[in-house]
């Protein structure tokens, strides 16, 4: 048993649906790596349940593993906005949503985030960024004006598989993350924590 396998069995197990879709990921989907997995996907239904957002706004929605763990600890008429560039997914994506316990708190985007979040109403009281690495600083600027003052912003990846660290890796997801990171941690207006939870999980809160 990895150490990883033991931090898995000692978190509270999920909703049968979320392991269905975890399988379904890994089987029907290239990039399999990019969904939340159980620990992770717990952990952003708990931030959820703590923080108890009205509005949330979801930048990469990828198969939906993370929009119905951010979904699963809303409460009352609490929504959350999840925004997918590749359309592609929307088939999966929909029926998904349409079957799910939390799929009326959710409103599905297919499009460019750069595009549609100006679109969206504002404020919203968190925001999840996982999307295209190259983009992460653009991102965290379209949308930190958009969350409340005492609203969180939680970026995934933030580690980048280690690349962060490494000095010949200069290939532009690692500049877009290593960017990212650096604005954040010089950003007056935030306080953040990086975990290293799995690749990296940066939680922001904005002052």
């Amino acid at each position: 048993m990895t150490l990883d396998d033991y931090i898995a069995r000692h978190t509270t197990v999920g909703p049968e649906p979320l392991w269905q879709l975890e399988r379904a990921t890994h089987t029907r989907l290239l990039y399999d790596h990019m969904c939340s997995g159980h620990v992770q996907g717990r952990l952003l239904k708990m931030l959820v349940a703590m923080a108890r957002p009205q509005r949330v706004l979801e930048i990469g929605t990828y198969s939906g593993y993370s929009t119905l763990c951010l979904a699963e600890g809303l409460t009352g008429d609490a929504t959350i906005d999840t925004i997918e560039v590749e359309d592609e997914l929307e088939p999966m994506l929909r029926h998904t949503f349409a079957t799910a316990a939390v799929g009326h708190r959710i409103r599905l985007h297919i499009g460019d985030a750069r595009d549609i979040v100006p679109r969206l109403d504002a404020p919203f009281d968190m925001a999840y960024i996982d999307a295209n690495k190259r983009h992460y600083t653009a991102y965290y600027d379209m949308v930190k004006p958009r969350v409340r003052a005492g609203g969180f912003i939680i970026a995934d990846n933030t580690l980048w598989d280690g690349k962060v660290i490494d000095p010949d890796a200069d290939d532009a997801q690692t500049r877009g993350i290593r960017e990212f990171n650096d604005r954040v941690v010089a950003d007056p207006d935030v306080e953040a924590v990086m975990l290293p939870l799995r690749d990296g999980l940066t939680i922001i809160r904005k002052l």
